[in-house]
């Protein structure tokens, strides 16, 4: 990952060779980066040097889908910005231009970050190993996340346990290969599969409150490669949802219980892993409402809606939550009502966003970020 830039093209980020994210100023070619663990990005403007300093976080990576829109650049690799990473990218780019603009106004420091693997649940664990919490050390910090479905330039605003965490788990059954005109010589990982995907549905029906959100979703299942071989392995991938990191612990702890069980019942074995995990994501409640009121000042108290409950979706900016004070806040990227391409779920290979709402995500990360620094003296 490294930040290029030059006259001709303005700001652009490249990852791998392949542009990310471009902004058409060059002013930002005077914003010094640095590489950060695998692949990250991070940056400083500093004003007037109070000891104060604020992180703003943009994430960059694709998804593994094949790009279906009717757009001219649309991805033709396989990899798709199906979740709008590569507009927050944008949008950072944006506010570091704004900041750069006004820099001598800073009453401190703004730290920008670009960072990988978002998807994947690693990114903002590398980051923070990597440091960059370290020298300067910021004392707040801020991200945006563009929402499918939601009006454009909508600002949601959502305090306390805004987001769920999210386990991603893997089983692996092994049974006994054989010919499919034979089970009786083998044991069939399938069937044993099978099993433990029903039982696992025991889990939040049966053994959490009612009141307890919790979301088991399993939506990878493979075994074999020919229809008359009963195979060795079958191997089912998932995802534990919930608020509270103890119910999540619970949660697998029981997974590994029940598919332990069931794989002896059927003469087989089962073993479970955790492939990476976010926390929920707690938001600041004073500096969210205070992003709130930022978002006010610069589009009008009706662009703003502030929420007291989250989903079920995650987000691995929720690994800063715990570190220091963080608003994380979505702008809405339109609806099926103001265009027929809009409104699709993010992660769809069909999604669009309504690109005109990025000057309004780059003019808020900007203005929030120096607010924040203003009221801190």
């Amino acid at each position: 990952m490294i930040l290029v830039t030059d006259a001709a093209h303005g700001a652009v980020v490249f990852a791998d060779g392949v542009v990310v994210a471009r902004h058409a100023h060059a002013e930002v070619a005077l914003v010094l980066a640095q590489l950060v663990g695998r692949g990250g990005v991070v940056a400083e403007l500093t004003g007037e040097d109070m000891g104060r300093c604020i992180l703003l976080r943009a994430d960059m990576d694709a998804l593994k889908v094949r790009e279906k829109t009717d757009l001219p650049f649309r991805s033709e690799n396989g990899s798709m910005h199906a979740c709008g990473h590569d507009m927050h990218a944008a949008m950072l780019l944006g506010a570091a231009r704004l900041l750069k603009a006004h820099q001598s106004e800073l009453k401190g420091t703004v730290k920008l970050v670009f960072q990988p693997d978002e998807e994947g649940f690693t990114g903002a664990k590398a980051m923070l190993k990597a440091g960059v919490l370290e020298v300067p050390k910021p004392q707040a910090a801020m991200a945006l996340h563009v929402n499918s479905g939601t009006p454009s330039g909508l600002v949601l605003c959502g305090k306390g346990t805004f987001m769920a965490g999210c386990t991603l788990f893997r089983i692996t059954v092994k049974g006994v290969g054989c010919h499919g005109a034979m089970p009786e010589t083998g044991v069939d990982p399938i069937n044993i599969a099978a099993h433990i995907y029903l039982a696992l549905q025991e889990i939040t029906a049966r053994e959490l409150p009612a009141k307890t959100p919790a979301i088991v979703t399993m939506g990878k299942f493979s075994a074999g490669n020919a229809p008359n071989i009963i195979p060795q392995e079958a191997v089912i991938e998932g995802t534990i949802r919930t608020f509270d990191r103890d119910v999540t612990a619970l949660i697998l702890r029981r997974i590994g219980e029940i598919a332990d069980a069931t794989a002896r019942a059927f003469r087989g074995s089962a073993s479970v892993e955790e492939l990476a995990s976010a926390p929920p994501l707690k938001n600041d409640e004073a500096l969210t409402e205070q992003m709130a009121r930022c978002a006010e000042m610069l589009f009008g108290e009706k662009s703003v809606y502030r929420l007291r409950e989250g989903g079920m979706g995650s987000e691995d900016f929720a690994s800063y939550t715990y570190e220091l004070p963080c608003a994380y806040l979505l702008l809405g990227a339109g609806t099926a009502q103001e265009d027929a391409r809009y409104g699709k779920p993010m992660h769809n290979e069909s999604v669009v966003f309504n690109e005109n709402i990025l000057p309004r995500g780059s003019a808020l990360l900007a203005y929030g970020a120096m607010q924040w620094l203003e009221d801190r003296q």
